[in-house]
């Protein structure tokens, strides 16, 4: 069988699923917060929680936010920034007793939905998380696409394109830089313009809500996240092209940006038409968790 661990700010997950796809277990356990000891543990016994429920061994393959150095092994951009600056694939095999899969969470999305999900026999699946962040991840032919520094789809830190009046130079991130695009086309970003017209702070759920009841400050704000997330997706249209672009995260579940995305990323796409899918990710939260499995498949 193959296990899967979803390394998330709040929660680690792990799913143990058959060769056929179909899932045997899950289990959630509080992420250790600025303890990594405590999170070698924690993965410890989420693979042994796993596989004494099935009574099976498996492979184990496991999504962070970051990513290890393709030379190193050390892991870079966490905002679990206790794992920054370790060596946390040897330290989990030597913990383990055996060899793992890291990936970066973007990536283990872009490859659950390219193996049997809304990427299904697609060439080239670029999946776009938007959620309390926004990155990405490349599936080629179900396989990751780490890229030559391991940094293939890292998309949050880039400034916005096309910047408008009143955008420049944007909030500040986390990173240090002003107008990234993880603090501008998350939900969180979604959250915080609203916060910043209006001075009142709601979630992304009650901002859409009052949007679809016709509250002019939450259809303006929805309006500008969609525009500034559609700059995002031509930009990546722009340079990979992608057969499909595949959305999760807690926004993508927001029925209205299927309708509303396509003709709003038409504009800026330097080409005649924009005929590239723009989808909702057939597993859902499930999708990064399954990704993880899924590497030790491609």
């Amino acid at each position: 069988m193959l296990i899967g661990i979803d390394w998330g700010g709040t929660k680690m997950e792990v799913i143990a699923i058959a060769e056929d796809g179909r899932e045997l277990v899950r289990h959630r356990v509080p992420t250790p917060r600025e303890d990594y000891d405590g999170s070698i543990r924690a993965v410890q016994g989420l693979v042994a929680h796993a596989e004494a429920a099935t009574g099976r061994t498996g492979t184990v393959g496991i999504g962070l936010p970051g990513s290890p150095n393709p030379r190193t092994g050390i892991i870079r951009n966490a905002n679990s920034w206790w794992l920054n600056g370790r060596a946390l694939g040897a330290d989990l095999e030597a913990a383990l007793g055996r060899p793992i899969r890291l990936a970066n969470d973007g990536n283990c999305l872009a490859v659950s939905e390219a193996v049997d999900g809304a990427g299904a026999g697609r060439h080239v699946v670029h999946a776009i998380i938007l959620g309390t962040g926004h990155g990405s991840g490349i599936a080629i032919d179900g396989r990751p696409h780490d890229g030559f520094q391991g940094l293939g789809g890292e998309i949050g830190h880039y400034t916005l394109p096309w910047p408008k009046e009143g955008e420049v130079p944007g909030p500040k991130c986390w990173c240090g830089r002003h107008g990234c695009l993880d603090m501008m086309c998350s939900g969180t970003g979604f959250e915080l313009d609203y916060e910043r017209a209006t001075g009142t702070r709601l979630s992304g759920r009650e901002i859409v809500a009052l949007k679809r009841a016709g509250d002019p400050a939450a259809v303006a704000s929805y309006g500008r996240y969609v525009d500034r997330v559609a700059r995002s997706l031509a930009l990546l249209i722009d340079i990979l092209d992608p057969d499909i672009l595949v959305l999760g995260g807690g926004m993508s579940n927001v029925d209205e940006l299927y309708v509303d995305l396509p003709p709003a990323v038409a504009p800026y796409v330097f080409a005649d038409e924009v005929a590239t899918p723009i989808v909702k990710a057939v597993h859902g939260d499930s999708s990064g968790v399954r990704g993880a499995a899924w590497l030790w498949k491609s």
